[in-house]
């Protein structure tokens, strides 16, 4: 295999339950392990680690699950095909976390450059005093490990220095800093 090739993505199938303890139907598991390897070949083109993008998949496919629930009850058209629906609702799931990650990159980068001189220095100090108010409304933990981030370390350095994996790692800092964008109002609940 040369230096640039992935292997080949294997079938998977996804828990009847979500991370947050969220019934997915039988149903939209399957529609998920059908659509499952070319959703996470998206997420990766995207930059976004497998094991967050089936992460996704699970809470886009518990969702989904919900939303279908809800639309039985009410006797709502039902969903023509169900597939590309969750797709869809994965991709939303994919931009939002790209999001966070484009932002946490900003934040990291004007945070570490201090008082280096950008092309707009207006721009650059309000990012800086987000990132400010954000870290001084996170708890000791997440402040650690954003400084840690900006040290250099990886997701799965962190991770150790708390004894979880990476992603978790990952998963909780972006999680504490959800919550306190939802404090702030710049983010809505889920």
């Amino acid at each position: 295999m040369d230096g640039g090739a992935r292997p080949p993505h294997r079938s998977f199938r996804l828990s009847p339950v979500d991370r947050l303890g969220r019934r997915i139907s039988p149903s939209v598991l399957d529609a998920a392990e059908e659509v499952g390897r070319r959703a996470i070949e998206h997420a990766e083109r995207e930059h976004i680690d497998p094991a967050v993008a089936a992460t996704l998949l699970e809470e886009a496919a518990a969702t989904v699950s919900r939303a279908l629930d809800a639309k039985r009850h009410r006797t709502q058209n039902a969903v023509r095909d169900l597939p590309s629906y969750l797709f869809l609702a994965f991709i939303r799931r994919v931009n939002r976390t790209k999001k966070r990650q484009l932002l946490l990159e900003d934040a990291v980068r004007v945070r570490s450059a201090g008082s280096h001189n950008s092309t707009d220095p207006e721009a650059e100090l309000e990012l800086k005093i987000l990132v400010d108010e954000l870290l001084t409304r996170c708890d000791p933990v997440t402040r650690d490990m954003f400084y840690r981030r900006i040290q250099g370390f990886s997701w799965k350095e962190i991770g150790l220095y708390y004894s979880i994996s990476g992603h978790a790692a990952e998963s909780r800092f972006n999680q504490a800093l959800h919550k306190v964008g939802v404090r702030l109002g710049l983010r809505s609940k889920l």
